[in-house]
């Protein structure tokens, strides 16, 4: 299978959200390599989907009401041949993921994790790689291996010769060839041939079994794990963008919320609501060149502008007057036309959005060093950033797609904060936070179970059975679905007290 560069990768779509299918597709672009197959509402469509057309790479949602995507991996993989499985999912659920694993999947991908993220995973997958998400890897693996212990046996990597365990080394971190290869100073042909005896001599299907392996045997640390330890391009000093003159103030953009911005302390007029959405779509794709055409299906979706790519040039001729600094010329905007589409120039501006992800990586950061306390702070700080729902009222696919992305961050930023609370001991301010996280969220499982658990804690063990029914009831009235297996148990820990299930031994 061969990556963009060679020929364009056909992707199938398996998801019965369709404002997920849509967001995809804005990611997955033609013009970065990507032809979007076909496209599935549940995993029962998906033999009928490959057998109607050639497919290089599955992206399949896990949850789905009729059949589930570990469900239909498992049914593709016993089926025999078949394109690989990419997994994505919202929760952060180790079980889930793990289940993906063992039915098949080669990699999962959290539907919160950025663009960029998404499109290499893809790629990684369609040229044979595994792809693993390093924020959750080393506990999902930990699950695996309570669901299959056998995997901790097999042949031992003395098996192997010195280069052979550097490359399983790699493969454990997550890296692809290409990156193994710059790594070792070797070919990628010689990273293949490699990975072929590897595979024979210590009895891996593929490449996932591989990760495992390298994890269950000390090979790689739970630390190791992920592309921040893979080796890093050289990135050339960009030129420095001139705003009119040296003292211009910055100018400043905040998504969390409704769309604003700042040039200093002055808050600027961005127009009617179409035209922030259009802005949006250029700021959150910082310098990225996005096509006149993608800006439309973006902004517009299935109800296009009679006046077609004029209105474009409207709107960017008033947002770039909008954005000016007092002097600055249209060749100095902010905004660049290029011949296929425009372009925001990212590193001229602050964002609220990139501080968001700064102070998260901050937070995971504290909890691995063990500075609990501190992650919590920073979680605070994170959640702080958003000030009602992100890009509140702007209409289009785009800024739909971003929103859910956005929200999905925040549950998560809330979900992290309250497992730190949990371990400090900080049950009531913890159950306090939930209940009003809950409320707005009432379908998040994990937020219900971590809500149960500080219940509990706090002796209202009847409260923490309470939470399980309105929860459960709430599943079955909107989606016909009952708790999932976490859930259950925790319901179970909290009926015979179990205090160390739950964590409070």
């Amino acid at each position: 299978m061969t990556g963009p560069a060679d020929a364009e990768i056909r992707v199938l779509l398996v998801d019965d959200q369709e404002l997920a299918r849509s967001g995809l597709r804005l990611i997955l672009r033609p013009n970065d390599g990507f032809v979007i197959a076909g496209e599935c509402g549940d995993g029962a469509e998906v033999p009928a989907a490959l057998a109607a057309t050639e497919v290089d790479v599955v992206v399949m949602d896990l949850r789905m009401k009729n059949v589930g995507g570990i469900e239909a991996t498992r049914r593709l993989r016993q089926s025999g041949d078949h394109p690989p499985v990419l997994a994505l999912t919202t929760f952060d659920d180790d079980e889930l993921l793990a289940g993906a694993l063992r039915a098949g999947a080669v990699g999962y991908v959290l539907k919160d994790s950025s663009a960029e993220d998404l499109i290499r995973a893809v790629r990684a997958v369609a040229a044979g790689d595994a792809w693993l998400d390093a924020a959750v890897t080393a506990r999902v693996l930990t699950t695996y291996r309570q669901a299959a212990p056998d995997r901790a046996a097999g042949p031992p990597p003395g098996l192997l010769t010195a280069r052979e365990q550097d490359v399983l080394r790699a493969v454990g971190r997550g890296l692809t060839d290409a990156e193994i290869a710059a790594s070792l100073v070797i070919s990628e042909v010689t990273v293949r041939s490699d990975l072929g005896r590897i595979f024979a001599k210590l009895g891996l299907r593929d490449r996932t079994a591989a990760v495992i392996y390298a994890f269950d045997h000390g090979i790689v640390n739970p630390g190791e794990v992920g592309r921040d330890h893979a080796p890093r391009p050289i990135v050339r000093d960009r030129p420095t963008v001139r705003a009119g003159s040296v003292s211009a103030p910055p100018l400043r953009f905040s998504a969390l919320g409704p769309l604003r911005a700042w040039r200093g302390v002055a808050q600027l007029d961005l127009g009617p609501v179409r035209q922030q959405a259009l802005l949006a779509a250029l700021v959150l794709r910082s310098d990225q060149t996005v096509t006149d055409a993608e800006l439309l299906d973006g902004v517009w979706g299935l109800e296009p502008p009679g006046t077609g790519v004029n209105v474009l040039r409207t709107y960017v001729l008033r947002l770039r007057t909008c954005l000016r600094a007092a002097g600055e010329s249209t060749k100095e905007s902010v905004i660049r036309r290029s011949r296929t589409g425009y372009s925001f120039v990212g590193h001229a501006v602050r964002m609220d959005v990139t501080r968001l992800r700064e102070i998260t990586a901050e937070a995971g950061a504290a909890e691995e060093a063990g500075e609990l306390a501190m992650a919590v702070d920073a979680c605070t700080d994170a959640l702080d950033l958003f000030h009602g729902e992100p890009l509140a009222g702007l209409p289009g696919p785009f800024a739909a797609g971003e929103r859910l992305r956005l929200v999905e961050r925040k549950v998560k930023l809330s979900q992290q904060k309250a497992e730190l609370q949990l371990r400090l001991g900080r049950y009531v301010e913890t159950a306090d936070e939930l209940s009003a996280v809950l409320a707005v969220n009432p379908h998040r499982e994990p937020l219900a179970a971590l809500l149960m658990r500080a219940l509990y804690a706090r002796g209202l063990r009847a409260e923490a059975l309470a939470v399980y029914r309105r929860i459960h009831d709430q599943l079955v009235r909107d989606f016909e679905v009952e708790p999932g297996e976490e859930l259950r148990r925790t319901r179970a820990a909290v009926l015979r007290r179990d205090d160390g299930y739950l964590g409070f031994a």
